[in-house]
C-alpha cells in the first residue's frame, strides 16, 4: 500500500507542479476549440450588409437579441429606437472581441469575465426571449443550464489563472 500511495504522489505531484500553466492554457484550448467559432459564427449572422455592416446590424441581430420587440414592431427594426441599435451594435463587437482577445491572450481576464456576462445575458435571452427551457441542476439530461455552467467555468479558469505562458498577457506581462 505504502508503494502505491508513493507512486500516486509521485506521480500526481509532478502533475501538480505544471497546474500553474497547463490549466489556463488548457482551458483557453477548450475554450478555442468548442466556443470560439460558435460565437463568431453568430456575430457574422448580426452584421448589416456592406462595409459598415459592424455599425449597421441585420434585423436577424435585432431577432436575436430582442425577440419581443421586434415581434412587438412585427420584425421591422427601423422602428426600434437608439437603445436598441446600441446594444445590437456592443453585442456583435463583443462576440467578435472577447473571444479574439481569449484567443490570443491579451487582456484575457477582463475578456473572459466579459464572456461570462455574455454568456448570461445570452442565457437570459435565450430563457425569456426565446422560450428556451433553463433546466436544473442534478438532472438526468443535460440542459441549457448545465451547459451554460460548464462554459462559465471554463470562463472562470482564466478569469483565475490568467492566460498561461502562451500569451500576449505573458509577453507584455499583464496580470
Amino acid at each position: 500500500m505504502t508503494a502505491l500511495i508513493s507512486l500516486h504522489n509521485n506521480t500526481l505531484g509532478r502533475l501538480e507542479m505544471t497546474s500553474g500553466w497547463l490549466t489556463p492554457t488548457l482551458a483557453r484550448l477548450v475554450f478555442a476549440a468548442t466556443l470560439l467559432v460558435y460565437y463568431w459564427n453568430s456575430a457574422t449572422t448580426k452584421l448589416g450588409s456592406g462595409f459598415f455592416g459592424f455599425l449597421f446590424p441585420s434585423d436577424g441581430a435585432y431577432v436575436q437579441i430582442f425577440p419581443k420587440a421586434m415581434e412587438a414592431v412585427s420584425y421591422d427594426s427601423s422602428q426600434l429606437g437608439i437603445f436598441h441599435w446600441a446594444i445590437a451594435v456592443a453585442g456583435t463587437w463583443a462576440e467578435f472581441l472577447l473571444p479574439a482577445l481569449i484567443l490570443i491572450g491579451l487582456l484575457s481576464r477582463f475578456a473572459a469575465l466579459g464572456m461570462i456576462g455574455f454568456v448570461w445575458v445570452q442565457t437570459i435571452v435565450d430563457v425569456t426571449g426565446h422560450g428556451a427551457a433553463l433546466g436544473s441542476f442534478f438532472t438526468a439530461a443535460p440542459n441549457v443550464l448545465d451547459q451554460r455552467t460548464l462554459w462559465t467555468f471554463v470562463l472562470l479558469v482564466i478569469v483565475i489563472n490568467g492566460a498561461g505562458p502562451l500569451s500576449l498577457d505573458r509577453i507584455l506581462r499583464i496580470k
